[in-house]
């Protein structure tokens, strides 16, 4: 659970209607009026709601008059019968919708057809025989897909009831609906009854189903909990799960899919009882958080990989096309949200949907979204570390650079405390792994998350971030790493061309703390810089490593390394098993440098090396038989010592011209790298390149803004005021 937990005392009593026209969840009369009209014009045959209209009437009218398969559940995900039901939960929304719009009874038949077949199958269900988990489910594998079908079924429920006799509405809510109910909110319970997008998409689930079957001892558990205390439920999903500005404590690749459950019951809330508020409540969370969520994908619109994430899933998910066409409905016109739109090419067959047709028709729409340097403070309070993403460049020349110093994330987050991921021009350049995971491939452990995801994947050496001794954070107890969380020391973003962050992590390691400072700089001669100081102070010498998982091909190092002949593992645990150790050297007072090629642009890293390190170049595959990682490197600087400073930059530079087999300023201009003071007080270091010396002055243990600071080293004064200082010179 969350570090602090908001007690909800439910103030708002839902009331609404016991005579409520259907459908009023997802659209009303009024809506299907309009979105048929918009589906019969010929003028706007090439809107993106008539698209849509027509790919979804296509896939609808192929079931029309057919018998659709409600099979008895027995595959996992990937599955026949996994797959089956999860199609069949569309199939009924979508045919719902059609009915509506075109008020062709074929359409409602497919619905109460299937529906009516559940609640036949419903009752006979027990365990899933492919669970895994205590969470299983009785239509799949897992609970949280029963609860997908309900927020769906549930939805399509509403959309036919006017078609429905009395005897078949009972059917239906006493066969197909009542049995889920009762074992999530029963059997399910503790599972039911926590803070967790599972419990999020429960839920809206059941929140559903008792607005459509006028049952609101099912809608009060769905807001309140199964108790209806309001310490859980639906209300304290939206104040617990998210920090003031919108962060999702989970991560962007999962407030991805939880949006969605959000948005629908939050949509159907605000239909049935307007007097709620629902939108507005805790200053537009549901808005902050879409915002928040679509600022931490790549210009290529790809979820940064934090904690559990598959880097293949990007903001035109399904789940965000509903969410952003609710928001539009509910939010009014957002620019932003119409650039996602378009790449998603598709809306939601409702008002919102609609509506950024239209605007997509009318509007000239901006290329790429409108992204920025942002921080998301995490927690509740917002007093749980967060995230800073620092951005430089625009367009297709746009760079991120993302530091995590954020709590653990629940139970899909990752023991990567400071961490760091550079992406360029769409690329990853220093890549977090995210998950281990196959979601849909029955092969791949029925699409569940892989052993390999623990024992590898949410480890510490398989992020951009310091591992002592071999053991990852918190000793890779998630539970211990719930209750502490990093915490930002200061940052400025107010010049664009030089932006700096520093957080303080103190509990990774007992006796130990961690301290990253980055700088992010513009425009130096034409190439971007990314300035990494990473101390420790130590009560002990440990072993510390540093990776850096760099993505590309490696084009030159500046130092000689030996390749073993017979390859051996970087180490025996906490993920280090899965490494190769392929090649490695010891320097000793200098600068180490290995310069990629991701694509068409050249990249260097160089870190000093004034404390005699190793280097060590790893890949991903050693014990892992089933090949089930990417087999990606990654370059490690490991120093012995009680408080060593690791001090790298990552420069981006020169062209590759495939083409033309041409290569541009392809080599580093790093020249050398000069600490010049350390001590409690001040930090001090001086990065040379071939025209121009840079200067940084930190201080490190007052980072007022208003604080001045007055030091001197070798024989030059230094001055300034506020937590750090950078100056550019000529050499």
């Amino acid at each position: 659970m969350l570090k602090k937990i908001f007690v909800f005392i439910a103030c708002f009593i839902f009331v609404y209607s016991n005579a409520q026209k259907h459908p009023f969840l997802y659209i009303n009369k009024q809506d299907a009026n309009e979105l048929l009209q918009a589906s019969k014009n010929t003028i706007g045959t090439s809107s993106v709601f008539k698209q849509s209209f027509l790919e979804t009437k296509k896939e609808v009218d192929a079931f029309v008059g057919k018998e659709v398969d409600v099979p008895f559940p027995v595959d996992p995900a990937g599955g026949y019968t996994h797959d089956k039901h999860k199609s069949n939960y569309m199939l009924m929304f979508n045919a719902g919708l059609l009915y509506n719009i075109t008020g062709e009874s074929k359409y409602a038949l497919v619905v109460k057809n299937m529906l009516l077949k559940y609640a036949v199958l419903n009752p006979t269900l027990k365990k899933h025989p492919q669970a895994t988990s205590p969470f299983a489910g009785h239509i799949f594998w897992q609970a949280l897909n029963d609860a997908n079908w309900m927020v769906y079924a549930g939805l399509a429920y509403d959309l036919v009831y006017n078609f429905l006799s009395a005897e078949e509405r009972n059917k239906i809510e006493i066969g197909a609906f009542k049995p889920e109910v009762d074992y999530l909110t029963i059997d399910l319970k503790d599972w039911y009854d926590r803070l967790h997008n599972h419990s999020v998409w429960a839920s809206a689930g059941i929140g559903i189903i008792g607005l459509a079957s006028n049952n609101k001892d099912y809608v009060d558990m769905a807001l309140y909990g199964s108790d209806k205390s309001g310490k859980v439920g639906f209300i304290a999903q939206m104040d617990n799960l998210f920090s003031p500005d919108g962060y999702y404590t989970e991560g962007p690749y999962y407030v991805r899919y939880a949006i969605l459950p959000y948005m629908l019951f939050a949509n159907a809330i605000d239909k049935a009882n307007p007097s709620m508020k629902i939108f507005e409540h805790r200053n537009s969370i549901l808005q902050k958080a879409l915002i928040t969520c679509l600022q931490q994908t790549n210009s290529n619109g790809s979820f940064f990989p934090l904690n559990d994430a598959l880097k293949e899933k990007d903001f035109t998910s399904n789940e965000l096309v509903t969410a952003i066409d609710i928001a539009r409905s509910k939010y009014g016109k957002d620019n932003g949200l119409l650039t996602v739109a378009k790449k998603q090419n598709r809306v939601s067959l409702d008002k919102g949907g609609l509506l950024i047709s239209n605007e997509l028709m009318s509007n000239k729409i901006d290329a790429f979204f409108p992204y920025k340097t942002i921080e998301s403070k995490d927690g509740v309070l917002g007093d749980e570390g967060g995230i800073s993403i620092l951005r430089n460049g625009k367009g297709e020349d746009l760079s991120s650079l993302v530091y995590k110093y954020a709590s653990q994330g629940l139970g899909h987050g990752h023991f990567d405390r400071l961490s760091m991921n550079v992406f360029d021009k769409g690329n990853e350049i220093l890549q977090d792994y995210g998950s281990a995971r196959f979601i849909g491939i029955e092969q791949k452990y029925g699409g569940r998350y892989l052993s390999e995801n623990t024992k590898y994947a949410a480890q510490t050496i398989a992020h951009n971030t310091i591992v002592q001794d071999e053991i990852s954070h918190f000793n890779g107890d998630t539970d211990l790493g719930q209750k502490y969380h990093a915490n930002k020391l200061f940052s400025d973003f107010n010049n664009p061309n030089v932006q700096v962050v520093a957080a303080i992590e103190e509990n990774a390691y007992k006796g130990t703390t961690l301290k990253r400072t980055l700088f992010f700089l513009d425009s130096i001669h034409g190439r971007k810089y990314i300035i990494d100081l990473f101390m420790v102070n130590a009560a002990v010498a440990h072993q510390f490593d540093l990776p850096f998982h760099y993505n590309g091909q490696v084009i030159s190092t500046n130092f000689k390394y030996t390749t073993p002949k017979t390859l051996e593992t970087f180490g025996k645990h906490d993920g280090y098993e899965f490494l190769w150790k392929e090649a490695e050297a010891i320097k000793t007072n200098g600068l180490a440098q290995l310069t990629y090629l991701n694509k068409e642009k050249f990249y260097t890293i160089s870190t000093l090396t004034t404390d005699t390190t190793n280097i060590y170049f790893t890949r991903i595959g050693a014990n892992d038989p089933s090949f089930n990682l990417r087999p990606e490197t990654s370059i490690v600087f490991r120093k012995n010592k009680q408080s060593p400073i690791f001090l790298s930059v990552l420069e981006m530079h020169g062209y590759y011209d495939t083409r033309n087999e041409f290569s541009y300023d392809s080599y580093s201009k790093v020249k050398e790298i000069i600490v010049l003071q350390q001590d409690d007080k001040t930090t001090i270091f001086k990065i040379v390149l071939n025209n121009t010396s840079l200067l940084f002055a930190l201080s490190n243990n007052n980072f007022d803004e208003k604080a001045r600071h007055n030091v001197t080293v070798s024989s030059e004064n230094i001055q300034w005021t506020g937590p750090y200082h950078f100056k550019k010179m000529a050499n």
